[in-house]
């Protein structure tokens, strides 16, 4: 049994010396392999990781010289992003004065990021549906109306007669207190 490689006309675009870590640069390429090109851009544009700018601006030159070059002439919105990586650069080795004379290091990696396009049709196993796309609401079953029994209410009978109340009668006589008033009082200051 013999396997036939189909080769892939493919498009590629590569950024070196990114300074940032490939381990990085890796989480954002994951996410956009496999995808059309029009979905790996929304992807990288609401990223919120720092190298995604960088992955974006590979992608768009990639994107460029799909259409510019001279015997493809490809549209960008047909294409897929069928390789995208990122392989560890060179790494600048800096140095930082600790406590009681001693020396610790750093490390400032860089990456060179690759992306390849193909023209065809995706191949990501993402759902076919876009991420903002609202689920559809399932039909919702209205309870059976119940039927109660009317009551009459005690106070809607009485409606036509109203009920007397009687008032405590009052003291025949208030107490006797001692001293004036506030009534006497205030009669007093508006006469001086």
């Amino acid at each position: 049994m013999t396997l036939v490689e189909q080769e892939r006309e493919t498009v590629r675009a590569e950024a070196r010396w990114v300074h940032s870590s490939a381990r990085k640069a890796r989480l954002v390429t994951d996410l956009i392999r496999g995808r059309s090109v029009p979905e790996a851009r929304t992807i990288l544009a609401f990223s919120n990781r720092a190298v995604a700018k960088d992955v974006e601006k590979v992608l768009r030159s990639a994107v460029a010289n799909a259409e510019t070059h001279p015997s493809l002439h490809w549209q960008g919105d047909g294409l897929v992003v069928v390789a995208a990586f990122a392989d560890e650069g060179p790494t600048l080795k800096r140095w930082r004065a600790r406590a009681r004379g001693r020396v610790a290091r750093i490390r400032k990696r860089s990456c060179h990021i690759t992306i390849e396009l193909a023209q065809g049709a995706p191949t990501s196993t993402a759902s076919a549906v876009p991420a903002m796309a609202a689920p559809e609401p399932e039909p919702v079953e209205e309870p059976a109306a119940v039927e109660e029994p009317e009551t009459i209410d005690e106070a809607e009978e009485t409606v036509g007669e109203p009920e007397a109340t009687e008032e405590p009668e009052a003291a025949e006589e208030p107490e006797a207190t001692e001293g004036p008033t506030p009534e006497e009082d205030a009669e007093t200051e508006s006469e001086d």
